[in-house]
């Protein structure tokens, strides 16, 4: 048996020592404190508290002038710039020149070995289809003008062989492909030897020729 009057411990059995809170036996408990225990702290603020700072920028930071949303969290991909119809325009010029020149030669050789003789004045002719034909199709671009000159003197030149060779051919009862490729040499010296002032002369006039056309075209 436990004595009687045996102390009770209060608050559910803690010690009341050491308890600021606890009281003694038979004392009132303290009264619930009453007013704002938080009257020393200032009051909420109201408004924007980010109202310092600047709103947030909308659509796209990196400048997509589209609006969208850059991919994977980066700058947007830029397309690839177009080709330069400078650059096409020269490309296509300098090609249609050197495909020219060639027909002109061709066409300029054959005619020379058919009639055996030589036409100066169709040299002017050569030089005027390459230039025109250059200009017309890639633009008046000097570079295109200087190449159609270059080609065309080259086509005048090459065109005075193919005739040579023609008439060579006929002479020795050959082919001409025999004489013009196997005997090549042959007939670059035939032709250094026949060529005179007036020949020299009509091949800058070629070359002079192909500036007018590729003005003319333009």
């Amino acid at each position: 048996m436990q004595p009687p009057n045996q102390p009770q411990q209060p608050y559910g059995g803690q010690p009341a020592d050491g308890n600021p809170y606890a009281a003694g036996p038979g004392a009132a408990a303290p009264a619930a404190p009453t007013g704002n225990p938080y009257g020393d702290q200032p009051p909420a603020p109201t408004g924007n508290p980010y109202g310092d700072q600047p709103p947030a920028s909308t659509g796209n930071p990196f400048g997509n002038p589209q609006g969208q949303p850059a991919p994977f969290g980066g700058a947007p991909f830029s397309p690839a710039p177009p080709a330069s119809p400078i650059r096409n325009g020269l490309a296509l010029g300098v090609l249609v020149a050197f495909g020219a020149a060639i027909v002109a030669s061709i066409v300029y050789g054959v005619l020379l070995g058919s009639i055996e003789r030589e036409f100066g004045y169709a040299a002017i002719g050569v030089g005027f289809l390459v230039g025109f034909a250059a200009a017309k199709l890639g633009g008046s671009n000097p570079v295109t003008i200087a190449a159609a000159a270059v080609f065309s003197v080259g086509a005048i030149y090459f065109g005075q062989l193919i005739g040579y060779a023609m008439v060579m051919a006929d002479a020795a009862q050959v082919s001409f492909s025999e004489v013009f490729l196997d005997h090549f040499d042959t007939v670059t010296r035939v032709w250094k030897e026949d060529a005179d002032f007036m020949r020299y002369l009509f091949i800058a006039l070629g070359a002079i020729a192909a500036i007018g056309g590729a003005k003319k075209a333009n």
